[in-house]
């Protein structure tokens, strides 16, 4: 028996089913959910960055799932890839990204606003994301940002029901959730880069277990790997977890990949830069990335948001 351990949020379960389906057509094996509450579950009150800040800024949705890993309570485990903090738990590993749905946010609009230079000028914008209020503030300083919190519908529902002017969410979210026609725009990378992993489902499993080579065999898809690795290796080197202001987006065109990263500040200050080099040399392009940044200023910024 295969045991998928989750969140129990519509969009965590929606990813957590899609494994579950993908696991049971490939190797014929019954495949069971288990959900697990984490400490992001258990607060929905309190801003992401204060409880991250409390917890040493890595984990919040990921640490209780990945203990029921470790304890063989599951022996999978489905995150959001952008969860994830850019170093596992020992003895643990990712076994498989999935193929990556569309990495980019969408700007979600009370009126006719198709873009973020058309929000009225002291727009009140809800999102959780420091990274998207750094870049927000780099383009629009003028607007006001307001913390959001909840699961996609929820968040949704209060732009709905006119808490706020406007709303930031993945868009790789709504689609998962059927509420892509919800979006009023969606926001060119070259204006916000997306978190590390945005898009995409990472399957862990333990290290060197049976399961995880069976896992990689019927899941794993390479582009979305490699992408990924140099993402995650982007925010290793500067100690990320995913509550910091801290961006990257890396694609591929044959054998070439391509990575940009960013660093920002709640105030509208950031850096950025851009490595271009083989594909499997993502992991080297994103530390070289990393360096070159915190060399840039960025590690002042880190240390001012932290």
């Amino acid at each position: 028996m295969i045991r998928i351990g989750t969140r129990g949020s519509a969009l965590a379960l929606w990813q957590a089913n899609h494994v579950k389906a993908r696991l049971e057509q490939a190797l014929g094996e019954k495949v069971e959910l288990e959900i697990i509450k984490t400490s992001g579950d258990k607060n929905t009150e309190r801003p992401l960055a204060e409880i991250g800040a409390a917890a040493g800024g890595k984990g919040l949705f990921v640490k209780e799932i990945e203990e029921a890993l470790l304890d063989r309570r599951v022996s999978v485990a489905v995150h959001s890839s952008k969860d994830l903090p850019s170093k596992l738990a020992d003895g643990l590993a990712i076994a498989a990204f999935p193929e990556r749905e569309d990495p980019r946010d969408a700007l979600l609009v009370r009126g006719g606003a198709k873009s973020l230079e058309a929000l009225p000028r002291g727009a009140k914008v809800g999102t959780s994301s420091l990274r998207r209020i750094a870049q927000l503030k780099s383009l629009r300083a003028d607007v006001e940002t307001l913390d959001l919190r909840g699961n996609v519908d929820t968040r949704v529902r209060k732009l709905e029901d006119g808490r706020y002017d406007a709303i930031i969410l993945a868009i790789a979210g709504l689609k998962r959730m059927g509420l892509a026609a919800r979006a009023n725009a969606l926001i060119p990378t070259e204006q916000m880069l997306p978190a590390v992993g945005q898009g995409a489902i990472a399957v862990e499993t333990r290290a060197g277990d049976e399961v995880a080579a069976r896992v990689a065999r019927a899941l794993d898809h390479e582009p979305t790997r490699r992408a990924v690795e140099a993402e995650r290796a982007f925010l290793a080197t500067l100690d990320g977890g995913c509550q910091v202001p801290v961006a990257a987006h890396a694609t591929l065109d044959g054998g070439e990949l391509r990575l940009r990263g960013l660093i920002g500040a709640a105030d509208g200050r950031v850096v950025r830069g851009e490595r271009r080099g083989k594909a499997a040399d993502g992991p080297a392009l994103g530390r070289a990335l990393g360096e070159e940044l915190l060399a840039k200023g960025g590690r002042a910024l880190l240390d001012a948001s932290r």
